[in-house]
């Protein structure tokens, strides 16, 4: 049996308008991160952490903001996509763990459904005797320091432990 561990990272500010997707959540009283896609930066913080472990190019060469088919795009298909081609390459996910920092809004009304989210997304991922993904989603705040803290924006960190045989 062969682990990686994977790390994935994402930041993005706040735009201007509602609403706020993580994790495939719709948050409408926060306002919309900005981004080329819909700007859900825990898809994109858990898709590199899968991509690394993978030997697979990161998100941004893969899925270009520059490229016109990407604007707007629904990050959690995009996350499918990219659970897909590392079950191309053999690999099987033990568990992935995010930890997301936002001063507002509250996000842990939200942290269940957006685990449940990213079970189903990644779902290919899943070990080949049918095991479980196991999903960890964890908000912190920023306490007033830096960006985060002065609610201008979110910081999204996923490790994420993968196998095969």
């Amino acid at each position: 049996m062969k682990n990686r561990v994977g790390l994935g990272f994402d930041v993005h500010r706040f735009g201007d308008t509602p609403p706020l997707i993580l994790g495939g959540v719709s948050i409408a009283d926060a306002p919309r991160l900005a981004g080329h896609s819909d700007g859900d930066a825990v898809a994109h913080a858990v898709a590199d952490s899968i991509l690394g472990p993978c030997g697979l190019p990161d998100l941004g060469t893969l899925y270009s903001a520059t490229d016109e088919r990407y604007r707007d795009a629904d990050s959690m298909s995009l996350l499918a996509e990219v659970a897909h081609k590392a079950a191309r390459h053999g690999w099987w996910m033990e568990n992935v763990d995010v930890t997301i920092a936002a001063e507002t809004p509250r996000l842990a009304p939200h942290v269940e459904a957006m685990a449940a989210n990213l079970v189903e997304t990644l779902a290919r991922l899943r070990e080949p005797m049918g095991q479980g993904i196991a999903v960890s989603v964890r908000p912190k705040r920023g306490e007033g320091l830096g960006a985060i803290g002065r609610s201008e924006g979110v910081a999204v960190w996923a490790v994420a432990l993968l196998s095969r045989s």
